[in-house]
């Protein structure tokens, strides 16, 4: 595998030649898809997308977390190759987040990992299901505040609420792809292999695959008076998007028993950028709470 900035190293090539399982559930009505690694039966942790992401934001991390593990990265809805919804709701997103494990082939309650939105699901799920699961990474989530990507949707929703763009090839479309909020780090390999993912074929070219009209048609409660009720390991990314007064309210709202660390140099999308730090980060609690 190669781009025009030289070709990818040979972890990334292995992570993305690994086996790898594909499959469907259906959630309040919504057929949810998911991509699988590992031997199924095995204790697991499922990986959260965050908003206008997919599960394939992880395909270069999964591989690397499997090993005697089940990992599954699910699509929720409106968001990859997973139905869109009328109407969606965190809680339906902890449902289908429950489901992952379940359908996924996780043996017993899984650990959660969440980025961005992602995180504020995965903390929902904690909050409202904790004794289903094992704990909750969550990387650069505001929590309590809308993401800067669901921020960006909600603004393009209100201006214009027509048909998604279509682009008239996947390398004009690529071309395009930015993320939000910008990020001038990131690999390009991992760029372009996210990119390329990302769409769908639709009359007259290309399309995202995330449902653009998605901030219309959600309802968000207030998480302030939730709390966790599981193990939590919450990693903010230095040159994320958690500032103060927001890490303090985070702090606060986790409580003394949550592990709050920070992920040096990591941008808000470390999956891009540190990736090789974010596996190690995430080993590193899979091992303290697998003991």
């Amino acid at each position: 595998m190669s781009n025009e900035n030289g070709p990818a190293p040979q972890w990334f090539v292995d992570a993305l030649a690994a086996p790898v399982e594909t499959g469907t559930y259906t959630v309040s009505g919504a057929t949810i898809s998911y991509r699988a690694w590992g031997e199924a039966g095995s204790p697991g942790v499922v990986l959260v997308h965050g908003g206008m992401a997919h599960s394939r934001w992880w395909d270069h991390i999964g591989p690397q977390l499997a090993v005697g593990r089940r990992v599954v990265a699910l699509d929720m809805s409106g968001h990859g190759d997973s139905d869109h919804r009328e109407c969606y709701s965190l809680e339906h997103w902890a449902d289908e987040v429950l489901g992952a494990a379940e359908h996924g082939g996780i043996a017993g309650p899984p650990v959660l990992v969440g980025h961005s939105m992602g995180g504020i699901v995965s903390f929902v799920t904690s909050a409202l299901h904790g004794g289903r699961l094992a704990g909750v990474v969550i990387l650069d989530s505001p929590i309590r505040d809308m993401t800067p990507e669901e921020l960006e949707m909600r603004a393009k929703t209100v201006a214009n609420a027509g048909p998604p763009k279509v682009y008239p090839s996947v390398d004009a479309a690529v071309a395009r792809f930015r993320l939000v909020p910008p990020q001038d780090e990131a690999a390009p390999f991992v760029f372009d292999h996210i990119a390329r993912t990302s769409l769908k074929e639709v009359d007259g070219g290309w399309s995202w695959k995330f449902d653009n009209l998605r901030m219309g048609r959600e309802a968000r409660r207030s998480l302030e008076e939730l709390h966790q009720t599981c193990p939590l390991t919450y990693y903010r990314c230095e040159n994320g998007i958690i500032r103060e007064p927001l890490l303090s309210q985070i702090r606060e709202q986790l409580g003394p028993d949550a592990t709050m660390v920070e992920l040096p140099v990591a941008g808000h999308h470390p999956m891009f950028d540190q990736p090789l730090a974010l596996v190690a980060a995430v080993r590193t609690v899979l091992a303290g709470w697998g003991r």
